[in-house]
């Protein structure tokens, strides 16, 4: 029989040699993960414009229809186009708008944010896409939203959380339906006024230009989703007015 001393020392070795290789694989594998993050983000900014033939993609068509489609801009809570060396200040080493972490703005000073803007162009037609991010029953919830030039229709959305309830909460992910009723919705009324897009519980009046169907007992879930498409969009707002008052061409041309 072995003393406990032994016993504590092989135990010791042991969970030493398990820390060891657990730092050493993950080491390794970061880059794998960060790529495989990149390509996942890419795919999600996709789907709001290429609805579901962005999933059939290999993860190398995503990154060439990516390259070759969207171009990406970082924006400042001004309205004004940030370069790569305002993004890599902000702490991002890329310098680019996909390197930006919301995760991370969200909890700065909403002057001091920065937020990612991608263009998407086909066949002469662009569509702008900004990412939103908000808190849901259990976690965070975040999403894209694409808009039409004329900054004002939704052409399509893409959502996730970090930890809603599976039949519930989580549908605005799993269930097709949720993102696809915000598609032709306006984010400003007749007035030009910026209202966004509410999710109605019990559902939205079909002549509602601003609200879409609700979840059945997902209903902080969804009012994390209101608040998240209000408070990020309005975000943005600075950069929209300025294009609008400027009666200048949309970014890309």
């Amino acid at each position: 029989m072995h003393s406990t001393r032994y016993i504590f020392t092989f135990v010791l070795i042991m969970t030493s040699l398990v820390a060891l290789v657990l730092a050493l694989l993950s080491t390794g594998l970061k880059d794998i993960h960060k790529k495989n993050e990149a390509i996942f983000n890419k795919r999600a900014i996709l789907s709001t414009v290429m609805k579901e033939e962005a999933s059939t993609f290999e993860d190398d068509k995503i990154a060439d229809v990516f390259n070759q489609k969207v171009k990406q801009y970082a924006i400042n809570a001004s309205g004004e186009i940030v370069d790569d060396a305002a993004v890599q200040a902000a702490g991002y080493k890329g310098g680019k708008a996909e390197n930006i972490d919301m995760k991370k703005e969200v909890k700065k000073p909403v002057e001091n944010q920065l937020m990612p803007l991608y263009v998407y162009e086909n066949n002469g037609e662009k569509n702008y896409i900004v990412t939103v991010r908000g808190k849901g029953l259990w976690d965070e919830i975040w999403g894209n939203i694409a808009l039409k030039s004329d900054l004002n229709t939704i052409v399509g959305v893409s959502f996730d959380h970090t930890g809603e309830t599976p039949g519930l909460g989580a549908e605005i992910k799993d269930n097709p339906n949720f993102p696809k009723s915000f598609e032709n919705e306006k984010i400003y009324n007749d007035e030009g006024e910026f209202v966004s897009v509410k999710v109605i519980k019990g559902g939205a009046d079909p002549a509602d230009q601003h609200g879409v169907d609700g979840i059945t007992g997902a209903t902080v879930t969804c009012d994390g989703v209101t608040a998240m498409m209000y408070k990020s969009i309005a975000k943005y707002e600075p950069y929209f007015q300025k294009i609008k008052g400027e009666n200048s061409k949309p970014l890309g041309n």
